[in-house]
């Protein structure tokens, strides 16, 4: 039978792990759909590119949400699995 972990043993440092996996996932489909971080952001409904410049380098802890994830993977018509890759 599998044992279940603490959650409190998930550190710090693998947190910061699996957000810049993410942040650079969107970065690499960002890219491969030629669209510079400004142009992604009015896509997704922002003005300005603070939210994606940050999150994408996890930028003083800047990170997606899921609700970023998925209108992202809708307008760049791209499985959300993607970010987890």
């Amino acid at each position: 039978m599998n044992k279940f972990k603490d959650v409190e043993d998930f550190t710090d440092e693998e947190k910061e792990i699996f957000y810049k996996k993410i942040g650079k996932n969107v970065a690499r489909l960002r890219k491969k759909h030629n669209l510079s971080q400004l142009k992604l952001s009015q896509l997704i409904g922002h003005k300005s590119t603070s939210l994606l410049s940050g999150a994408e380098i996890y930028y003083k802890k800047q990170h997606f949400s899921l609700e970023h994830l998925a209108i992202i993977s809708y307008v760049l018509n791209e499985d959300i699995k993607e970010f987890f890759k």
